[in-house]
């Protein structure tokens, strides 16, 4: 059998930490199941619980193609489904099978376990996730699920309502999306489970759907055709519509770190960075991302976030509004990871006739940046710290603190870290977007021994 785990969607239930360029699932605040004093991201935690599991290597992630470099900075080793753009989960599920079947080597009778990539949860839910194809097999159901069984009355998840059980199994009578309290409580006395968002199904099954909106079935032909698909979840364009649906039970810890009081629930210290939390604090959490200290006194039932994209401060039960209350600040995000390292933002200006940006790099140790150059733009670089190797136009020039380098527009480029290398970044022209780096190649290697030098 194999996996997919789908990476989506932006996570501004976590704001302001939480961004377009770095989504909640890569965010390092939970815990290693392994080392509970261990920080790392929700997307590293499940891929150890899958290693352990013994679930890794037949394991994909799909994922905007904008997160490659950021997925494979926090797992190197990880098989990438890059999406060309976002058409909901339905097509995320679809490249998810046209990516195992013609890159992986799938057989279309094979079973895919989609998974969400962010689930708060231990071991025994993946070997629950494993047996659905016993499910399948067994059950002859046209799709798989996992219920959790829920701990509370819970009114931040879907539920699935059982109705014929079986001897491993059983058949699922109707759902039941977010439900309020007391109808969430009667969904307990009759024995619901809460939704995990896991299903298992046959690929080939799922890529038969392909040719009905003209796409192909193999994953380089799908993504030249993705625009194709329609904008539609996986649960409205085949799981409403299956005729036979079966589930089997999960019956462990299983959480949905989905907005910051569940995720303050997890931390393993109530700081983070700068901090000074006095005595008189009480089931308060503060993360400070911040150069400069932040101090809280006599606090109640607070979750506090300070980050480069702003400033949270809210009721523990409260924070479900988050999103709906940042939904209209839109701004360039100001701290990014890369596969390489980090950008912070420290000034962003536009006039009417030039865009200006201001931004400290970090690059890690031996790692490199494209080869690019941009046409709206003109580069500035200060060197801060450390020491690294600059390709400008086919020459190669050392740098180290107090260099400073200017880079004019078309002229194409790269950067080396040799060792901790840090610079002061600052472009100057009419565009500083994205839709201005026009990348040549990322392998350095390739760079240094192909005629591009």
């Amino acid at each position: 059998m194999y996996y997919a785990l789908l990476s989506g969607g932006s996570g501004k239930r976590l704001w302001p930490l939480s961004n377009e360029a770095r989504p909640k699932q890569y965010l390092k605040l939970v815990n290693r199941e392994t080392n509970s004093m261990e920080r790392c991201s929700m997307l590293q935690r499940v891929w150890d619980q899958l290693s352990e599991a013994g679930m890794a290597e037949n394991t994909i992630i799909t994922a905007g193609k904008d997160q490659m470099e950021l997925i494979l900075s926090q797992v190197p080793n990880a098989r990438v489904a890059a999406e060309p753009a976002g058409r909901d989960t339905f097509g995320a599920v679809l490249l998810s099978c046209a990516y195992l079947h013609s890159q992986i080597g799938a057989a279309r009778e094979d079973y895919v376990a989609v998974m969400p990539i962010d689930p708060y949860t231990e071991r025994a839910y993946f070997e629950a996730v494993k047996g659905l194809e016993v499910v399948m097999e067994h059950s002859g159901a046209d799709i798989g699920l996992l219920g959790a069984v829920p701990s509370y009355p819970a009114t931040k998840y879907g539920y699935m309502l059982p109705g014929k059980r079986e001897e491993d199994y059983f058949w699922i009578q109707r759902f039941v999306e977010k439900p309020g309290e007391a109808q969430a409580e009667e969904l307990l006395k009759k024995g619901a489970l809460w939704n995990c968002g896991v299903f298992c199904l046959r690929i080939g099954d799922v890529l038969d759907r392909a040719g009905r909106y003209g796409a192909p079935e193999d994953y380089k032909g799908l993504c030249e055709a993705f625009e194709r698909l329609p904008r539609i979840s996986f649960d409205y364009e085949v799981l409403e519509k299956a005729e036979r649906v079966a589930a089997t039970e999960f019956r462990g810890f299983w959480k949905d770190l989905g907005t910051w009081d569940a995720m303050a629930d997890q931390m393993s210290t109530d700081t983070v960075g700068r901090v000074v939390l006095d005595d008189a604090c009480r089931n308060t959490q503060v993360i400070n991302e911040l150069a400069m200290p932040l101090v809280a006194v006599g606090t109640r039932d607070l979750v506090i976030v300070a980050a480069q994209d702003g400033i949270l401060v809210a009721d523990k039960n409260e924070t479900g509004r988050v999103k709906e209350l940042t939904a209209e600040l839109q701004s360039r995000p100001m701290f990014e990871e890369r596969r390489w390292g980090t950008l912070e933002t420290l000034d962003d200006t536009e006039t009417s006739q030039t865009v200006t940006l201001t931004r400290k790099i970090r690059i890690y140790d031996g790692m490199t940046s494209s080869y690019h150059y941009h046409r709206e733009r003109d580069e500035i670089w200060t060197i801060l710290k450390g020491t690294g190797e600059l390709i400008l136009e086919g020459n190669k020039i050392p740098l180290s603190p107090g260099k400073a380098i200017c880079i004019r527009k078309n002229q194409r480029h790269a950067v080396k870290a040799v060792k901790d290398f840090e610079y002061i970044e600052i472009h100057v022209g009419t565009s500083v977007g994205n839709d201005d780096i026009h990348r040549i190649t990322f392998e350095w290697d390739e760079i240094e021994r192909s005629n591009i030098l």
